[in-house]
């Protein structure tokens, strides 16, 4: 007999496997994306293996980031699930093995033998007992437990991975606010000076008018002018409030610390050269696309489940230990116990139950397929927008560069045009109406920029390294 357990142990562990066999589907995404010219010539990094802290150069944002990574309460909260499933899969994977407790017994009592001898009282016994227990181990033979395992272990994989698809994406959103609040101080500066700038307009107009040189028509439209700019000031600065509390938010709580000072918008738009690779190189950099994978994995344990529950289930309860009245005599080959005792269930009429486990299954396998083709295609589509943006952005803020210029130069021609009195006051605001615009667009265009290149950054894997 003691032969015997090891053996239907081994036989247990072993079992069959019901699961199909994983194999990564094909990639549904070409090869290389299409304006992979646009890095050609860099010897750039591999976004994955250089951390965000070497990507970003202002300081005060690493500062952000950092705090962020600490304090944001929903980042936290998926590092305690990671705790949660790794708990799960430990509690799982323990039923493949058997479990073994150890225990002890002692009963003392009295039989009363009055009523079959009709003399009082009776005798005092005890009873000894150590034994150590299996209980209830199913004899995994057609692999329903080790799918249970391995579906656990995907789980838990796949909430490491969307920890880290998380971490990402808090690292885009604090640089995505933060950059939205760095144009908001620019187009404030802006809007203010050229508040300013025509305040000084209006009290000239003002002068001009009450002198009888120009007409209400003209004083009526600087104030107009002078409207506009306090409007978008007011409306900038809103911006800027709802920027600041966003970034609390995400951070955490206010940074009590001394911020260092910031970039430009124009000193971040050069962050290091980054070598986009091949579309295949997703794979294995992106969190979003390995978290998919592995819930696909799960899925595939899953039908192995499924398949199982057709046959029979085996289960095995077995104890060995000593029973002696005498505590001195216990330990003895002469009181020597066990037990043993196998137990089966075989599943005859369930009216589908298992057929329809089976299809659920099978349809949650179609299922995590299509959603790890779609998070390639997903990511295909991120990295190959922003290899486009890199390229078509950094050509529109030249040609809005230029065109900021050449409106600055009408405003100038405008003006000395009005005082040697060859036009009318109305194309001069027509002119500087037209550069403000053209300023703030240029912000804004800036601010795209940079944040484009955020966005392939994280599109690429890169900040996915631990701290």
């Amino acid at each position: 007999m003691h032969k015997f357990i090891p053996c239907l142990l081994t036989l247990a562990l072993a079992g069959c496997q019901l699961a199909p066999e994983y194999q990564r589907p094909e990639s549904p995404v070409l090869a290389s994306y299409p304006d992979a010219q646009s890095l050609a010539g860099e010897r750039g990094f591999v976004a994955a293996e250089l951390p965000w802290q070497d990507f970003f150069a202002d300081p005060r944002l690493r500062v952000l980031i950092s705090q962020a990574l600490e304090n944001n309460r929903d980042l936290q909260a998926a590092v305690y699930r990671i705790e949660e499933t790794r708990g799960l899969y430990r509690v799982q994977n323990a039923e493949r093995f058997p479990s073994l407790g150890l225990g002890a017994d002692v009963t003392r009592g009295r039989a009363n033998q009055g009523a079959a001898t009709g003399v009082s009282g009776g005798s005092v016994s005890e009873t000894y007992s150590v034994s150590a227990r299996v209980s209830a181990f199913e004899l995994d033979f057609w692999g329903r437990v080790a799918n249970l395992s391995t579906a656990a272990r995907a789980e838990y994989f796949a909430s490491v991975e969307a920890q880290r698809v998380f971490r990402l994406s808090l690292i885009r959103d604090v640089a995505t606010t933060y950059l939205g609040l760095r144009e908001a101080v620019e187009r404030i500066a802006l809007a203010e000076a050229t508040v300013i700038s025509r305040r000084d307009g209006l009290r000239i107009a003002k002068v001009r008018l009450d002198a009888g040189i120009t007409s209400a028509l003209d004083f009526n439209q600087a104030e107009a002018l002078l409207t506009q700019a306090e409007t978008q000031l007011a409306s900038i600065m809103l911006t800027r409030a709802e920027s600041h509390n966003l970034l609390a938010v995400l951070t955490g709580g206010v940074v009590s610390e001394p911020l260092p000072e910031p970039l430009s918008l124009e000193q971040q738009s050069s962050p290091p050269a980054l070598d986009a690779g091949l579309s295949s190189s997703l794979l294995v950099n992106r969190p979003d696309i390995l978290a998919a994978e592995q819930r696909l994995i799960a899925a595939k344990a899953n039908i192995g489940i499924a398949r199982a529950a057709f046959f029979p289930q085996v289960s095995l309860t077995g104890s060995f230990g000593y029973a002696s009245s005498e505590f001195s005599s216990l330990i003895s080959s002469s009181n020597e116990t066990w037990s043993i005792g196998p137990s089966i269930t075989l599943p005859i009429f369930d009216f589908g139950r298992n057929r329809g486990n089976l299809t659920v299954a099978q349809a949650r396998d179609n299922i995590a397929i299509v959603e790890y083709e779609r998070a390639i295609q997903t990511a295909f589509n991120e990295v190959a927008d922003a290899l486009a943006g890199r390229r078509y952005l950094a050509e529109q803020v030249d040609a809005q560069r230029r065109n900021t210029e050449t409106l600055q130069r009408v405003v100038n021609l405008a003006r000395k045009r009005y005082q040697e009195g060859v036009v009318n006051y109305i194309e001069v605001l027509d002119a500087e109406r037209s550069l403000f615009e053209a300023e703030q667009a240029f912000i804004q265009t800036r601010r795209a920029e940079v944040q484009n290149l955020v966005n392939l950054y994280v599109a690429l894997g890169g900040g996915n390294l631990e701290e």
